[in-house]
Parts: structure tokens; sequence; C-alpha cells
């Protein structure tokens, strides 16, 4: 039982791991990566669809996206896509290309960047305790039903605050990497 309890909890801290990199890769720093359209959505025939299921998205230069869209007529589509998104981006399309450039951040934007990315870290911080506080309750309420005895509880709480630990320092990593490329000029 207990095993088993260490396994899901530690499974499910590295998915709040994944989704706050996931999150992090979001928010844009200086420098242009294929990843960061993901999120957009085009209305492709009346369905919003993720950009990269109607264009080839590629690297031009360190600052510039390319987006080649699949279909001759949905390179307005995309422009205006792009356009909208919370992302502050202006494409411009060339013939069948639409060129995406990155445009610099200014001091102001990489601190407001910061603190969005903090939020995100404090908000995988948050997932993590709770889990941490799910499987103490789940040992505690076996511990009530005489199924572990009062001493496999407590190795195994501090197994899962081990575990605890561990991922908030994954956190806290991710966080540092993410400032250091947004302060990065």
């Amino acid at each position: 039982m207990i095993p088993e309890l260490k396994k899901t909890t530690e499974q499910k801290m590295q998915k709040s791991i994944e989704a706050l990199k996931a999150d992090l890769a979001k928010v844009r720093t200086g420098r242009a990566h294929a990843g960061l359209l993901d999120h957009v959505m085009v209305d492709y025939y009346g369905h919003p669809t993720p950009i990269k299921q109607v264009a080839n998205i590629t690297l031009i230069d360190a600052r510039t996206i390319g987006v080649q869209p699949f279909e001759k007529g949905m390179g307005p589509k995309i422009e205006k896509a792009i356009r909208e998104s919370d992302l502050g981006l202006n494409p411009a399309a060339q013939g069948d290309l639409i060129r995406v450039p990155m445009p610099p951040l200014t001091e102001e934007r990489r601190r407001d960047l910061i603190k969005v990315v903090r939020h995100e870290g404090e908000t995988a911080k948050v997932a993590i305790r709770n889990l941490r506080r799910d499987a103490n309750q789940h040992l505690k309420d076996a511990l009530k039903k005489h199924e572990i005895s009062e001493d496999e509880e407590r190795r195994a709480q501090d197994e899962i605050q081990k575990l605890t630990d561990k991922y908030v320092g994954e956190v806290d990593r991710l966080l540092a990497e993410k400032e250091k490329d947004l302060m990065a000029i």
C-alpha cells in the first residue's frame, strides 16, 4: 500500500513539473522558438485548430519564426490568429511564408514576465504541496484503520516529504533558469 501511494504521488508531482515546463515555454524570452506558437488557435473551416496542424513552423533566424501554411487560403487567417493572440507579436506575410519577428523585450516587460513566471512557479509548488497533504491524509486514514503501524506511517511521511522537497527544488531550478533567460539581453 505504501509503495503504491509513494509511486502515484511521485507520478502526480512529475505531472505538475511537466505542466510548469509547458507554462514556462509559453512565456517568451527575446529569442524565437517554434513552441511559442503552440497554443495559438486558427479558425480552420469554422473550427479552432492548433496552428501546427495547419502550418509548418520553422525558425528563420534567432529572432524570427517562419510559418508556412499547408493550404493557400490559410495565410490571412493564420496571420490574424497570431496577431490576436496574447503574445504581442506582429506577423508579416511574404508570399506564402508568414514571418513572425520577435520584438526585443523592454526592461519593464521583462520584469512583468518574471512576475508571471514566479506566479506559475508558486502555482506548481502549491500543487505539489497539495499532493503531499493528500498522501499524508491517506497514511493517517490507513493508520486509523490499523492497516499500517505508526512507525510505517512516520517513515512514509518522511519519504513523501523528501519527494516534496525534491520536486519543489526542481520548480525553483526551472524558475531560476527561466528568469536568467528573461534577463539575458
